[in-house]
Formats: structure tokens, sequence, C-alpha cells
């Protein structure tokens, strides 16, 4: 196995992926295991059943080392907006002279903002603009000579809870867990640096949560979680049409809001099962459940007044909204605000469900290539 590969876990609100792979060229990735186990999901801050959460993580790696042939040593963690707090500061330092800004001065920033969050644990900070002493705001000052440097920086942390459980679950296997951001990771990946250079909006849509950012720089100003997604529209078209709820699911996935009112009935075949469904019923339960999700972001939207986002798109990507014709339009009408999808621009992966896997191998993978010496000397897996 190739000596620069990273092992990273994702985990979204219905199920959980490990996969193992690297960079190849072209900014492409090559992957050489993953698997996907569903499981219950989250609310509020907690995991619906943490032993299945359990079983479902270490089935998935268990899939992995097999295929691989080799015992995972290092996992890098995606910690979705539901465990994820971010804080915005801005911070500055002064130089005894004049120097020239490098990683150690950045560093020395960097470090004079953190601090300790009851609750929770530091994950890492990100840069959304650097100021110099003679007030030249600039996205990277390396190489720049000033007598001071102040910046505008995110602190990602993650919740304890979030950190103990998955430790637990690891806790017989010699494992070592670094965790990412899964948002922040996602936000960088998929929208260029020259849109997030002014304020940017990101919403992740997933089964049964989702999370709104306004970006800044390669930082997160401002973040939202709420329970919303896929799954709750899921489940007013099973209230609706007294439909099992994976046959809602299903009936959702296939879900056209292009179609014409006064269309009549469609038959749904399910697992053997045939059911009438009125397409204008269809249709409006589906626009009230995106509207839920619409409502929240409008909500976001409200607090970030002043924020010059007007005429602004709000890029959308996750599986949430997947396979639902038209949901990004009604979506545009609702908000008022273009809804434009991202997804990794890629053979095989460039669907909106792929977004979180291939955006955290990428942060995966810069953090395992620029990590100390003696890290990038071993291997990231084997005995």
């Amino acid at each position: 196995m190739a000596k620069k590969s990273v092992a990273v876990l994702d985990i979204r609100s219905s199920e959980v992926a490990v996969f193992i792979g690297e960079r190849g060229v072209n900014h492409t990735f090559v992957f050489q295991a993953s698997k996907t186990e569903p499981y219950g999901g989250y609310e509020d801050g907690a995991f619906y059943d943490v032993g299945e959460l359990s079983r479902a993580v270490l089935r998935a790696l268990d899939g992995v080392e097999q295929i691989c042939g080799e015992r995972c040593r290092t996992l890098y963690v995606g910690v979705p907006g539901e465990f994820t707090t971010v804080i915005p500061k801005e911070q500055d330092i002064g130089f005894p002279k004049r120097v020239k800004i490098g990683d150690k001065q950045i560093r020395a920033l960097f470090e004079s903002g953190k601090e300790e969050l009851k609750g929770h644990r530091f994950m890492r900070v990100s840069s959304m603009i650097f100021t110099t002493a003679d007030n030249r705001r600039v996205a990277d000052p390396t190489g720049l000579y000033s007598t001071g440097l102040s910046g505008v920086l995110s602190y990602f942390y993650c919740t304890e809870y979030f950190a103990n459980t998955l430790e637990e679950i690891f806790s017989k296997r010699k494992i070592t867990l670094r965790f990412l951001p899964a948002q922040l990771a996602m936000a960088c990946y998929l929208i260029p640096p020259e849109t997030r250079d002014e304020y940017a909006l990101f919403l992740d849509v997933g089964f049964l949560s989702s999370t709104v950012c306004l970006l800044l720089g390669n930082g997160i100003l401002v973040q939202r979680t709420y329970w919303a997604g896929q799954g709750q529209i899921a489940v007013r078209l099973m209230q609706k049409f007294r439909l099992p709820y994976e046959a809602a699911v299903a009936l959702l996935s296939r879900s056209n809001l292009y179609l014409k009112k006064d269309a009549g009935k469609q038959e749904f075949l399910f697992r053997g099962a045939t059911y009438e469904i009125p397409t204008d019923a269809l249709l409006d339960e589906v626009k009230a459940g995106l509207d839920e999700i619409c409502e929240r972001v409008a909500l976001f939207l409200e607090d970030c007044s002043g924020k010059e986002l007007d005429y602004k798109p709000l890029y959308v990507t996750g599986e949430g909204i997947e396979g639902i014709r038209g949901a990004l339009e009604h979506m545009t009408k609702r908000l008022n605000c273009v809804c434009e999808q991202v997804a990794p621009d890629l053979p095989y992966y460039n669907r909106p469900s792929m977004s979180s896997r291939i955006a955290l191998t990428d942060m995966a993978y810069e953090d395992n290539r620029t990590s100390g010496t003696l890290h990038r000397l071993l291997n990231v897996f084997g005995g």
C-alpha cells in the first residue's frame, strides 16, 4: 500500500463510510478500498444509538482493512456540523522589528487566540483574512515584511461527547484519531478560493441534518446546523400516503418537481407492492418539506444581514436533495437567491453525496503531507 495513503471516516446523519485513498495526478484521487454502512443518525448533539454507530463504524473499518490486507494505524474522522463549534476571532501580534513573515509568525498569530472551550476539544484554526501593520489585506502574508500581523481567524472545536464516543469505539484498537471539521473541508474543496475571498454561502443538506455556513477566505465566519433534511421530507410522504418509511424514501428520490399540475395519479412500485400516488399531492408535500429547509436558511440569512450577501448564490451539496428533480429551482424561488449545486469535479465521484468523502480525503491528505518529519516518514498503514 502506498505510503501517502490516508484512511478517512466520514460520519453522515444516516450512514458512515471508511475509505482509504491518496491523491493522484491533476488532483484526482485513487481509492484502494471503501465501505459504507447505515446507522440511525443523531439529533440535538447526540447519537440515537451509540452501540449501533459502533457496530457500523467497525464493520466499515474491518471491511477496508480486509481488502487492503493491513491494519489502519491513523484514522482521520470528519466531524459533522452537529458536533462542531466555530469561534471567529480577530487577533493581532507585534514583532520587535520589521521581519519577513513566515510559518513561525503565522503560527504565533494562530496560537494567540487559541483557548479552552468547555465541553469541546480544539481541532484546528484557519484564516479568513490577514492584515499587515501597514494595512495590507491579503489572503496569505507569507514573504511580506511587517512589524506586526493581524487576522480574522476561525477556531474549530468538536464536542467532547463526539470525541469521547469515537475514542471509546476504537479503544480496543491501536488507532490514532485525528478530527477534521467536515463543513470546512467541503467548503474549501468545492468552492474556488477567488469566490471565498469575499463572503460566500454554503449549504450541506444531509439525510437528517443540514448545515449552512457563511464563508470568508479559508475560514467560516458563521455556521449553523438544523435538524432538517431528506429524512424529514420522507416522513411527510409516509404519513400523507400511508407508505412504509423505506418506500417513502424511494419515492422521494424519484420525485420530479417539473411535473405539471393536474397530472393525475402515478403508479409507484416498491418491493412488489404497487401504490397509486396523486401527483399534485406528492409535489405539494415535497415542496412543503423543502420549504422547511428554506425557512431555516432564511433565518440564517437574516442573522447575517449586513454582510453584503445580496445577489450572492447559495452553493448547495449533500445527499439530502440528490435525486429530487427541480429541488434547487424551487429553493431558488423560495429564498429569492440563486441556489447552485456543487459536487466534486471527478469522474465517478461527481455527485453531491460524494462531496464530504472527497473533501475530507483532500484535507486529510494535506494534513498528512504537511505534518512532522517523523510522521511523514512513517506509513499511515501497516503492522
